[in-house]
């Protein structure tokens, strides 16, 4: 029979477990901290679908940006166009001059899958514009009212297209094609990372899906309205604000214009939330940039409107329009230059310690537990 161990020999002294406890805590953990993992890029082979992506969207890039110089439409016999200043010429070439040029990394095989996330998104927001611009060109006349077109405030009783208009439609189908084809040659393309992106990943998609609600509510109003006017009675010296009839809201045009507005704020809400759950890291960045672009030349346009024309004032809903696009845009650059700090785990994040070494400590304090458990 083994001898009993007295109570004295079973339990050490109260000074040795401290200093145990103490000489613990100082020493350094048994298991190093996980090393941040290198966002090594790695791009096999790219498909002969992917390329031709690239191929639609840069060539949408390049007529969108030639259908800036002819005339847009020709209402009541005046024609309207796009380059009519400096100003104007530059906030219409920032869409097809980004597209131009990722479709051109595209086609060159360089990170493929970053083009084909920008010419899918490209093409999804692209499918609500086509069918206003649709309506513009060839239904505004059904019901005519003040309209908005090219920085001019206009009356849309009789409306012809030009070859602006033409090739702007034409641009826009380009897009949605090169994004079915960015659609097929997705799963075809590899393209991986180390993953650096994923902790940051559901900041970004919350961040996105709030400015494009923000977006899609701008985008309902009008980015440039007719400012009120102030008229004063004669007899009385009373002074009353006169609301003028302005361009009609997003939601408020009949028919395609409609169904293209309801099409363009899904289609934003749904492309944020997608674009940063997107793999690699700069696929991610290619979708969100995409969505910043879109927004930000809204707001552009908007903000030209109310320059071009002495009848119009920018409204909140413009300035809004042009933050969100700024801010998208800014979201985009974070997912490229975002870096995790070198043995960031959550518990350090919190202020909590390395998790390692608040397990050394409660089994130090509880050792009956540690020795059961062997």
């Amino acid at each position: 029979m083994a001898p009993r161990r007295t109570d004295q020999q079973r339990r050490p002294s109260s000074p040795a477990r401290g200093a145990t406890a103490s000489a613990r805590r100082g020493a350094p953990s048994r298991r190093t901290a996980p090393a941040v993992p290198v966002d090594r890029l790695v791009v096999g082979p790219v498909p002969v679908v992917a390329r031709a992506a690239g191929a639609l969207l840069a060539l949408a890039g390049l007529v969108g940006a030639v259908a800036v110089f002819p005339a847009y439409l020709v209402v009541d016999d005046v024609r309207l166009s796009l380059a009519t200043g400096p100003l104007d010429v530059l906030v219409a070439l920032v869409a097809p001059v980004v597209a131009l040029a990722v479709g051109g990394l595209t086609v060159a095989g360089r990170v493929p899958r970053f083009g084909l996330a920008y010419a899918a998104v490209t093409g999804g927001l692209a499918v609500g514009r086509v069918l206003i611009e649709l309506h513009q060109g060839t239904a505004s006349t059904t019901r005519p009212g003040i309209e908005v077109l090219a920085g001019d405030l206009v009356v849309t009783s009789t409306v012809r297209t030009a070859p602006g208009w033409v090739l702007g439609l034409a641009a826009l189908v380009l897009s949605v094609l090169a994004g079915l084809l960015a659609l097929v040659a997705w799963g075809r393309t590899v393209m991986e990372d180390a993953g650096s992106l994923d902790p940051l990943r559901p900041v970004l998609a919350g961040s996105a899906v709030l400015l494009g609600a923000l977006a899609a509510l701008c985008l309902a109003l009008p980015a440039a309205d007719v400012r009120d006017e102030l008229v004063t009675d004669p007899r009385t010296g009373l002074v009353s604000v006169v609301t003028a009839e302005g361009p009609r809201a997003l939601l408020e045009r009949p028919g395609a214009a409609l169904l293209g507005g309801l099409l363009l704020a899904g289609a934003l809400l749904l492309s944020g939330v997608v674009a940063a759950s997107l793999r690699p890291r700069l696929a991610a960045v290619g979708g969100l940039l995409a969505v910043g672009v879109a927004v930000l030349a809204a707001g552009l346009a908007g903000l030209r409107d109310a320059l071009h024309s002495p009848d119009l004032d920018w409204t909140l809903p413009g300035v809004g329009l042009l933050l969100a696009g700024l801010a998208l845009s800014g979201l985009a650059g974070l997912a490229w230059r975002w870096r995790p700090a070198p043995g960031r785990t959550p518990g350090r994040a919190l202020g909590l310690g390395d998790p390692d070494d608040l397990l050394d400590e409660a089994a130090d304090a509880f050792p009956e537990g540690r020795r059961g458990g062997r």
